[in-house]
């Protein structure tokens, strides 16, 4: 089993750089960053966790930034988007940070995605609502195309360019992983489809065991082999041996630990977990 932490990533928060450094020192595996460019002062969406939107959620640094901060202060930390959000952003302008991102951090990136639930902050950038999936789709696609020929063209509905060039090229080969961040069961498709890893979140008790087993059954439909995709579990609660055994009997290879809020507290956290993470780190 491998160990993640993600943070929150606020201006009032811990520093990536920091952060970055002391997981290093820990032997955890990798660092996640969320994405939210801005959160629209009048909104009708409702936040997905019940009640008021939490304080970090309108101060979180650029994910990208903050990534490669956190590549310049350590070598062997995997450094994740959990998740960005693509339906927000320019495919040709995402696959240059991303390629750059690799490239400088020496093939350490992992590119975690969705769909997002903030229908305001989507359009503020231009993407419907209802589109926001097949934007995500079609930009995934012509990321593809971008990374892995000299001349890229694709055509989507959404999205679409002719003969375009784009260096530098990601170094993982044929780029980073793709992670898909949801618990739906119309997710499990979209990995299955144009992804390399699922992070679902530990909140489902049994149903992350069904859904688990929905997509091993997804991947042999399509004729994909279902241990082509990396699981990657995101545990709001931190989990005990016990709880980690049983991802590690559904197939997961990471598990994702949330860091506190309060940056005083993240270190003594990371402590705290420390042994498990020696203990349990295949």
């Amino acid at each position: 089993m491998k160990f993640g932490v993600f943070s929150f990533n606020t201006d009032y928060g811990i520093r990536a750089d920091t952060l970055a450094r002391a997981l290093e020192e820990r032997g955890f595996d990798s660092l996640w960053v969320g994405e939210h460019t801005h959160i629209p002062a009048s909104r009708r969406s409702p936040y997905p966790g019940g009640g008021e939107l939490p304080r970090p959620y309108y101060h979180m640094v650029d994910p990208f930034v903050s990534l490669m901060a956190a590549a310049a202060v350590t070598r062997h930390l995997k450094l994740a988007t959990g998740i960005c959000l693509v339906p927000e952003r320019d495919p040709i302008t995402l696959a240059k940070e991303v390629a750059s991102l690799d490239l400088l951090s020496n093939g350490r990136f992992l590119l975690g995605i969705g769909g997002g639930w903030n229908a305001e902050e989507m359009e503020n950038h231009g993407t419907g609502f209802a589109q926001r999936w097949q934007r995500l789709r079609e930009s995934v696609e012509a990321m593809k195309v971008i990374w892995s020929q000299e001349e890229a063209s694709y055509a989507g509905e959404l999205v679409r360019f002719d003969r375009i060039i784009s260096y530098p090229k990601p170094v993982q080969r044929p780029h980073p992983p793709i992670i898909y961040g949801g618990t739906t069961r119309q997710g499990l498709k979209r990995i299955v489809r144009y992804c390399d890893g699922w992070l679902p979140f530990d909140v489902m008790g049994d149903e992350l065991d069904r859904l688990a087993r929905e997509l091993r059954d997804e991947a042999q439909l399509a004729g994909r082999d279902p241990g082509s995709i990396a699981i990657s579990v995101f545990c709001f609660e931190p989990p005990d041996e016990a709880k980690v055994e049983r991802f590690r009997a559904l197939g997961a290879e990471r598990v994702v630990l949330v860091a506190p809020r309060q940056p005083d507290a993240t270190l003594a956290f990371l402590d705290r977990f420390t042994p498990l993470v020696e203990k349990l780190t295949d």
